[in-house]
Parts: C-alpha cells; structure tokens; sequence
C-alpha cells in the first residue's frame, strides 16, 4: 500500500509541474510574440490588396485584437485550457487541425534525423573507443569536429547545390513527386528518397556530437571495474563490449538525446525551409512572416508539451537500460 500510495504520489507531483510548465510556456510565449513589431491586422488586409482604417478596425474586432493585452491573455488560456488554441489569422482554419495535418511530416524528418544520429553517431564512438589512439579515432574526432562546426543551413544549402546541379540524383524539394502520382510500396519509395537530404542534413551535427559522447562514455566503461571483471571470466569481447560496457555507455547518450529533442525539432524549421519540406517548421516559418499568431502560439505549446513527453520517455529508457535506476528510485 506505502509503494502503491507513493508511486501515485509522484505522479500528482509530475502531473501539476507538467501543468504548471505549461502555463509558463503559454504565458510567456503570449507575452512576447505579443510585444513583437508588426501588425496582423494590416498583414491581414495586405492580402486582401489594401484596406481602409474602418476595415482594419473591423478585423481587430473580429480576431479580438482591439482588446487590452491582458484581456487577450486570459482570452487565450480558457482556449487553451479547453483544448482550443485558436483560429489562424492566414490560413482560416482551426489551429489544431493546421497542426495536426503537418505533424506527420515534422515527425517522420524529426525521428528518421534522430535514429541515423544515435546509429552512426553512437556507432562511430564504439569503434573509436575500442582504440583510442587509433588512426580510426583520429579520423572520427576530425569528422565530427568538422560537422559540429558546419551550420544546418549551409549543410543544407551545400546539399541543395550539390545535388540539384551537379549530382542530380535525388530530390531536392518537397515531399513526393507530385506529378508521378505514386502509391502504396512506389509512393513510400518516393517519400524516402524525398527524405534524405532533409534528414542527413538535420542530422549531421547531431551525428558528430553523439560520436564524441560515445566515445569518451565508452572508453571510461572499457575501463571501469566490471569490465575487468568480466574479461577475467573469460568472456568474448564481443560480449563484454555489447552487454557490460555498451549499456552503461549508452546513459550519457540518451541523457543527450532526451535533452536535445527539442533542439532537433527546432532545427527542423530551417532544413524544412530550404528543401521545401511540408511539415511545422515551414508552417512556422509562414506565420512569421504573415504575423499568424494563433498558429505560431499553437506550434509553440505543441513543440512544450511534445518535449515534456519526450523527457517523460527517456525517464523510462533509464530504467529499462540501468536497473540500479528503477531500484534506486523504488528505494
């Protein structure tokens, strides 16, 4: 009963720090885009070709834009706190639904980028830890160097180059051939090779930084007291590096991958703005540019709540990894 009561304890505790970040974020991100320049309203009658003081104070009305900031505020999170983030000021639609329509190709880039970062990254650093002054770690600590200095866009501006005009082997815009009208096995194929300059590009940095982490996680383990021991029972490399060495190692790693989810979703903006990728980080990328509010407040307190589960999860790969986590935490 003492466990059952304490485990329900600590998840109304991550429950109301869950809610309470939230609010933050909601409030905090309200506040700012709200004292950003510009003016949707005259955004809103640009596109309609120009509009008079009467019409610009007829949509300030509708959209409740000629209320007080904190009347906006409170507007906003009863919204929200309803599970409405509102209407798009462009795109006059439900942002909900404008969120939910591009998610799909945000999380395909996003996890596609992730898993070839933590395989070739992680990867990599287990090969350069077997030798440490090898001329394979050499070369690993050089290319990750080099492509932890390299900016995404100029990755994927360089890609762009490459393989539109001189290598043209594979797409480099949008998400499906539109004119091929491909389906089933022939329209996932098209969607691949769509992928794979967009998602090597996010993950290239991420690569090099997994790379260095690995390594130095798996030289220490290599040379930490269980792995003598076991290599003192006769156990194959094999199994020492893969079952006693490469699970301890891989704990800085998905610390860094829980971590930098975020950042990888937040990159996502600017490789799908330059390979044309339909997904958030180009739906974010137009609603700065029209000054869309409701939109860019509802993929900002989507990506917050994304994040949280994200940490969430990697919570729970701890324990499935470490058990001395799980027993430590039930202790």
């Amino acid at each position: 009963m003492k466990g059952g009561a304490a485990l329900w304890a600590r998840a109304a505790r991550q429950i109301v720090n869950i809610v309470g970040l939230l609010l933050a974020v909601v409030v905090l991100n309200f506040l700012l885009i709200q004292t950003a320049p510009g003016d949707p309203a005259q955004v809103i009658g640009g596109e309609m070709g120009g509009a008079s003081p009467e019409v610009l104070a007829q949509i300030r009305a509708q959209y409740g834009l000629d209320r007080s900031l904190p009347e906006q505020l409170f507007t906003y999170l009863g919204k929200v706190a309803h599970g409405d983030l509102g209407y798009s000021f462009y795109f006059n639609q439900p942002v909900t639904t404008l969120i939910l329509d591009r998610l799909p190709a945000t999380m395909l880039l996003v996890v596609a980028a992730l898993v070839l970062a933590v395989v070739v990254g992680g990867g990599m650093g287990v090969l350069a830890a077997r030798k440490p002054d090898g001329a394979l770690s050499r070369f690993v600590s050089v290319v990750s160097t080099a492509a932890h200095a390299a900016p995404v866009f100029w990755t994927g501006l360089m890609l762009l180059v490459l393989f539109s005009s001189m290598w043209p082997i594979l797409p480099v815009a949008g998400m499906v051939d539109p004119a091929a009208q491909y389906s089933g096995l022939d329209h996932a194929l098209d969607v691949a090779r769509h992928m794979v300059l967009p998602t090597v590009t996010l993950a290239i940095v991420y690569i090099a930084q997994y790379s260095r982490l690995m390594r130095a996680s798996m030289i220490d383990a290599l040379h930490a007291d269980y792995v003598r021991t076991a290599r003192a029972k006769g156990l194959s490399e094999r199994v020492v590096v893969g079952k006693h060495a490469l699970r301890n190692a891989l704990i800085p790693l998905v610390t860094m991958v829980g971590m930098q989810f975020g950042q990888m979703f937040a990159g996502a903006v600017l490789v799908e703005t330059v390979f044309s990728w339909p997904g958030l980080g180009r739906l974010v990328f137009d609603s700065i540019l029209r000054r869309d509010y409701p939109t860019l407040l509802g993929i900002l307190f989507f990506s917050a709540l994304l994040v949280i589960l994200v940490n969430l999860v990697t919570d729970l790969v701890y324990r499935l990894i470490d058990p001395r986590i799980r027993t430590g935490r039930a202790a």
